[in-house]
């Protein structure tokens, strides 16, 4: 059974995010992702203007005039949401938890691939797999996501990006889009990011909170790794350990911005407290005009 408030956010998210893919997205997705190769259409009679390599000879001998064949874009695409919902996720200093994001800006772009007729999977993990669900088309299937994104408890706490590229390379054969959440608060996945961006098309988002970036002055607090339980004591009233952790945090983001540049992997970076509709329309329109 799903509990009412359950049920009331699903029903504000796909309110909310329906709307903007109509008002926002409309058009900008399907020109940001290509489809995987061209398909035949028809065959046809030869014009002026038409390019004499798609000339079918064969049909042109029979026919006694030229004619040639015709191919559009494959537009279906698979987009598959490789989700990281390990502890570290369940931080929040603003009004929702990084998880929470992941789980929203998850359904604003399903729901998008929905309207252009792609189907949609997803992928949850955690230091293992813990949820596949494999794509499929429609807006009933695009909520189950939503759902299972909202409500599932996950079993372990620690990460292993690893683990979640290695299961991806075996339930998915085609080339597909690929979602990777996560706050990539691990090392070691480089190689694997690497090799999947070049069967897929990989898009890493990044999501953050602004306390792991900047600390206020509270005086002396605990901080708790939520994936090790490791506890450390800071004293944040100094201003050279808030100078020094806001450093640290920034040296972190910007490390990733230059290890996925290096892999040619986009990358959408977001922040809990950011506008992330904006960021994911701006990522839409700066990948258009690259192509």
């Amino acid at each position: 059974m799903i509990p009412k408030e359950l049920v009331k956010k699903i029903r504000y998210i796909q309110l909310y995010t329906s709307k903007s893919v109509t008002s926002v997205f409309a058009g900008e997705y399907e020109s940001a992702f290509k489809g995987q190769g061209m398909e035949f259409d028809e065959v046809r009679e030869y014009y002026p203007g038409d390019e004499v390599r798609n000339i079918d000879w064969n049909i042109t001998a029979r026919m006694g005039k030229p004619y040639i064949k015709r191919y559009v874009e494959e537009r279906e695409l698979t987009v598959i949401f490789l989700v990281d919902l390990s502890a570290s996720g369940s931080f929040g200093s603003v009004e929702k938890t990084k998880n929470e994001i992941a789980a929203e800006l998850c359904a604003l772009i399903s729901f998008a691939a929905i309207k252009n007729n792609d189907k949609v999977g997803l992928i949850i993990f955690t230091d293992q797999v813990e949820m596949y669900i494999p794509p499929k088309k429609g807006i009933t299937h695009s909520l189950r996501l939503i759902r299972e994104l909202l409500y599932f408890k996950p079993k372990k706490t620690k990460t292993d990006i690893i683990a979640g590229l290695d299961y991806l390379g075996r339930v998915t054969q085609k080339k597909a889009v690929v979602f990777l959440v996560s706050d990539f608060q691990e090392a070691g996945f480089e190689h694997k990011v690497r090799v999947a961006g070049k069967k897929h098309d990989l898009i890493a988002v990044t999501i953050n909170d602004p306390r792991e970036i900047s600390m206020p002055d509270v005086g002396i607090i605990e901080l708790l790794d939520a994936e090790t339980g490791e506890i450390v004591t800071i004293d944040t009233s100094s201003k050279k350990v808030r100078d020094t952790y806001q450093k640290l945090g920034n040296q972190q983001l910007e490390q990733l911005k230059k290890t996925f540049r290096s892999m040619g992997v986009d990358q959408i970076n977001i922040q809990t407290n950011d506008d992330y509709m904006h960021k994911i329309a701006a990522f839409f329109l700066n990948r258009e005009k690259r192509m």
